[in-house]
């Protein structure tokens, strides 16, 4: 029925950014996504091998639609911030994972007579007095009114791309994340013009005050009345012949009509499968090593261009999993891994293992919309590959590269797992 609905709309849904919905029973919202082209990620949903790339609880969701709908955007920024608006305004149930989830960011705006624009991990939220903590050098700032956030936006569950935003957003709109205000001397991101000067008595409060509205319209989708309200005070500083003033209020209401995010596009692009990786390119393998289930662990290791970058080497104590769950370990370890925005991703990901470590994988990835492809690592009873799963291709291209990750995960995983067993036994 859904894959009928598709056909018929097909022609219709356009080649261009936006926010798309899945709808159930009575048009009730069930999954909110954004995509740089509308046309080519509608399209696949219906792909033949959707339960091994996306996993069953999307395939669930598509099972319960009935219809698909969209909202086009000028840019993949306003898909990006329209989608975390959406979600958290609606709440679509087959989003709950999403918004629940606390390593997912989130955009906080203080509550300070100058305030910072932050972004933070949603379990930073619940600690009231850890990173929105006041300033303690920031004589303008009270502990009771920073603590709480005067605005929050998100969940956003793509680090990487709301980084590239963030950077976008304060290129059009300079604001203060960590310079104190009044200091006397300019921060440093002042003199990139990324801060509008607050540490340096460049901005009064009441101008300070209108960027944080842009802001705060900008992320809740209403570019429209954003860029109306830019002309109108644009219009107000040319007839008090604050000209200067009028200049920059123009270059921001052209920077929002022609934004230029081709970062966010590349970072979509990187999501999607890659035919044919051919020689090179960073490889991370995982494993997960206990003794009856004793002293779990997990390790990630690196090898770029056939050769283990052992600096880039990862330890994870296992947290959450059951003892002897292999599987929901290496759920738990990629899921943190991911979490760590600063590493960069991977163009293959090796686990040990075979089908359930493979699909295991598969469904974090996709979880974080993530097309990376992964291969499993079959072994033998006395632990020797015995064959590999995964794309064809990939396996016959990579293959040394391959088998150089998994031994090494191996082999770092069994260090690692008897060092721990060893200060266990000591304690």
């Amino acid at each position: 029925m859904l894959l009928e609905q598709f056909k018929k709309k097909m022609k219709r849904i356009p080649d261009m950014p936006g926010v798309y919905f899945f709808l159930g029973k009575n048009k009730r919202v069930l999954y909110i996504g954004k995509a740089t082209s509308l046309r080519d990620r509608l399209r696949s949903y219906f792909a033949s091998d959707l339960l091994e790339t996306r996993g069953p609880l999307l395939v669930q969701m598509l099972q319960k639609a009935r219809t698909i709908d969209w909202r086009e955007t000028d840019s993949v920024l306003e898909a990006l911030l329209l989608e975390a608006s959406l979600i958290n305004a609606q709440k679509p149930p087959h989003n709950t994972e999403l918004k629940d989830d606390k390593s997912f960011n989130y955009v906080v705006i203080t509550k300070e007579e100058y305030p910072r624009v932050l972004v933070v991990r949603g379990r930073e939220l619940e600690q009231k007095h850890s990173s929105l903590r006041r300033d303690k050098h920031d004589p303008n700032s009270s502990d009771k009114n920073v603590s709480v956030p005067a605005y929050t936006f998100g969940p956003f569950p793509h680090g990487i791309q709301l980084k590239e935003a963030m950077r976008l957003i304060r290129k059009i709109f300079p604001y203060r994340d960590k310079c104190v205000p009044g200091q006397g001397r300019p921060c440093f991101n002042y003199q990139l013009g990324l801060c509008p000067g607050v540490c340096a008595g460049a901005v009064t409060k009441k101008e300070y005050r209108r960027t944080i509205q842009h802001i705060v319209l900008l992320f809740k989708g209403k570019k429209k009345q954003l860029i109306q309200s830019l002309n109108k005070e644009m219009r107000l500083a040319a007839k008090e012949e604050e000209f200067e003033q009028a200049k920059e209020l123009h270059r921001q209401m052209y920077a929002l009509q022609h934004i230029q995010d081709v970062s966010l596009i590349k970072d979509e692009f990187r999501r999607l499968p890659s035919r044919s990786l051919g020689e090179g390119g960073r490889i991370e393998a995982y494993d997960i090593a206990h003794l009856r289930g004793s002293a779990n662990v997990g390790v990630m290791v690196v090898v770029e261009d056939g050769e283990a970058v052992k600096g880039q080497y990862r330890k994870f104590n296992i947290k959450t999993a059951k003892p002897g769950d292999d599987a929901s370990a290496l759920k738990e370890v990629l899921t943190r891994r991911l979490g760590h925005d600063e590493w960069p991703l991977p163009r293959i990901v090796v686990v040990d293992g075979a089908k359930a470590q493979v699909n295991a994988a598969q469904r974090v990835l996709a979880e974080y919309g993530m097309a990376i492809p992964v291969v499993g690592v079959v072994k033998d009873e006395k632990h020797r590959p015995h064959h590999i799963l995964g794309d064809r291709t990939l396996i016959k291209d990579r293959e040394r590269d391959i088998l150089l990750a998994n031994a090494e995960a191996h082999r770092f995983a069994i260090g690692y797992h008897r060092k721990t067993s060893r200060k266990k036994l000591t304690l």
